[in-house]
Formats: C-alpha cells, sequence, structure tokens
C-alpha cells in the first residue's frame, strides 16, 4: 500500500464569476522513503497538488488517503492534527514568525510536532549554526528559507512537502539542502519537491510532470538518476 494515494483528484475554484481547473483527474501514489519531485512550469497545479496532499485545501472530486486513511470528510480538528503528526511543509514565502528568533521558529514546529529533535543541531545542519538569535528581518532570503527548511526537517513527520526549496538559495546552500532531503528520505521520510528545475529534478528518484493540471509524466529522470555532487545550474 503506497503511503500517499490520489484517485481522480480535481479542484477548481471560482475565479471572477468563471471556474478555474488547477487540476484534472490526478492518479498518483507516492511510496513511504520516496523523493519525489514534481515538475512543470508556473500555473500548471504544482502548489495545488502539494496543498491537497497536505490536506491545506481538498479536492473538488475524487478521493486522497495518507497510509490508508481517506481524507474525506475529516473534521477541521482531525485535519489540524493529520497536519500536526504527519506532514511538514516548506512554504515559498517561509511563513516565519517574524518576531520569533531562528531558533524559536524552528522550536515552534518541534514542539507543535512533539518532536524529539534539537533545533539548534537542525540549524547547524542547514550551516545557520551561527544565526540562532538572529530575527527573520536580521536574515537574508536565503537564511529565512533555511530556516524554514530547518523547522520542517525537525518536526520528524513522515512526509515533508517543499515548494522550490532552492528558489532563493546560492547554488552551494541550495547543493546542501538537497543532500539533507536525500538523507532524510534515505532514513524513511517521505519527501515531495515542487519545482520547475528540471536539473535538481535529475536527482529525484521519481519525477512527475505535471502540464495545466494534468499528469503528462510519471517515472524516473530522464537521462537515468544523477548524483548531487554532479548538478549545475
Amino acid at each position: 500500500m503506497a503511503l500517499i494515494e490520489l484517485q481522480g483528484v480535481a479542484r477548481r475554484y471560482e475565479v471572477g464569476g468563471g471556474v478555474v481547473t488547477a487540476l484534472r483527474e490526478v492518479d498518483l501514489e507516492v511510496e513511504a522513503g520516496e523523493f519525489v519531485v514534481v515538475l512543470g512550469p508556473s500555473g500548471c497545479g504544482k502548489t495545488t497538488l502539494l496543498n491537497l496532499i497536505g490536506a491545506l485545501d481538498v479536492p473538488t472530486s475524487g478521493e486522497i488517503r495518507i497510509n490508508g486513511q481517506s481524507l474525506a470528510g475529516a473534521s477541521r480538528s482531525d485535519l489540524f492534527t493529520f497536519r500536526r503528526r504527519s506532514v511538514s511543509f516548506v512554504f515559498q514565502t517561509f511563513n516565519l514568525f517574524p518576531t520569533l528568533t531562528a531558533l524559536e521558529n524552528v522550536e515552534f514546529g518541534v514542539d507543535v510536532a512533539g518532536s524529539d529533535r534539537s533545533a539548534a543541531d537542525v540549524l547547524a545542519e542547514v550551516g545557520l549554526g551561527d544565526r540562532l538569535h538572529h530575527f527573520p528581518s536580521q536574515l537574508s532570503g536565503g537564511e529565512q528559507h533555511r530556516v524554514a527548511i530547518a523547522r520542517a526537517l525537525a518536526t520528524g513527520n513522515p512526509i515533508l512537502l517543499a515548494d522550490e526549496p532552492t528558489g532563493e538559495l546560492d547554488f552551494t546552500t541550495g547543493v546542501q539542502i538537497l543532500e539533507l532531503l536525500h538523507a532524510h528520505s534515505h532514513a524513511g521520510m517521505t519527501v515531495v519537491v515542487v519545482t520547475h528545475n528540471r536539473e535538481i529534478a535529475r536527482v529525484a528518484d521519481r519525477v512527475i510532470e505535471l502540464s495545466s493540471g494534468r499528469v503528462v509524466g510519471d517515472g524516473p529522470p530522464e537521462g537515468g538518476q544523477r548524483a548531487i555532487a554532479d548538478l549545475r545550474w
């Protein structure tokens, strides 16, 4: 049984008196411990897909099951509990608390998830061991992004959903983050990364390509999986 299962999932929004279809009849399975990249251009439905898997949104039609349990009809309280215990997010907008330091932002994630990981240790893993007591306004965009990634990793939740996790990072730091995500997936965490960067997709176990809300490709990276050390972007 797959950890993440989507059957006939569609998501439509009413916009300006019309209807916009973000996803169209998506069938998808992700196994535990997979490192999956969802690849496609802006507006193809990548972020919508992440939001649905993470129960931040609900499908217009179709069914989503996580570890065999359907999310259909779950109460808001049940969905909150599911997110707290099962899913960690890395948002493009970071979503850091401006009045908390880097350490306190990560500790918040640790406390919510009931994790036993050290916030300071995880910040050191992402190269911010010397920025623990800085507030988001005192950090660069790339550093804020790394705090968000550290907070997600520190929860210890089985599923990590990342929206363009290397988008604000320089090449060296981006490679460091990909290595961390890979290490966590090899340790059993299921990692789903959204990106438009085909080079990053080449290090995935599996690449899912979206176009206009449809899955148009699902398989190993084109040309075979590459080592992170061989990346160039």
